[in-house]
């Protein structure tokens, strides 16, 4: 037996309706027809796979993330500048590069949890935006296979 791929995410959200708009607004996410349970959920598309949002007061775990694919980064990464989402806290920076040519972005949504936002190649963004991303050479030097490791193992949806 083998898995074959991840089919959804479920975080928690204190406010569940905020959590919804801010997927909807920030992402585009489309809600999906979702079951009953005790707990009261909100599903979503994202892609073939889903994002689940359940109501809970817990703390969001400061570490604890998911990784979006976005078809914009630039217009996700001024929107989530501008609105003061960004964490650059616990990655050590908000936004940076790998030598590999891919990029990622840290963002908090409103209960708390860090959602991370990729994109695949450094190379197709404005010269001017790349200037104020961070690179995670400086931070720890990739050397050997660190330097070619991707997030991009597979087709990209």
């Amino acid at each position: 037996m083998r898995a074959t791929r991840v089919n959804h995410v479920s975080i928690h959200a204190v406010d569940l309706e905020a959590s919804a708009r801010f997927y909807e607004e920030l992402f585009g996410l489309e809600r999906v027809p979702t079951p009953r349970f005790q707990e009261e959920v909100i599903w979503f598309r994202v892609g073939d796979q889903q994002l689940h949002l359940f109501r809970s007061a817990e703390r969001a775990p400061r570490a604890h993330h998911y990784g979006f694919d976005v078809d914009d980064f630039e217009t996700a990464y001024r929107r989530a500048k501008e609105l003061g989402l960004l964490d650059g806290e616990t990655f050590h920076q908000a936004v940076r590069t790998h030598p590999a040519g891919w990029v990622q972005m840290y963002l908090r949504d409103p209960a708390g949890n860090l959602v991370e936002i990729d994109w695949p190649d450094v190379s197709a963004l404005n010269p001017d935006l790349v200037a104020e991303l961070g690179r995670l050479d400086d931070e720890v030097p990739q050397v050997g296979e660190a330097r070619e490791a991707t997030l991009y193992t597979g087709t990209r949806g």
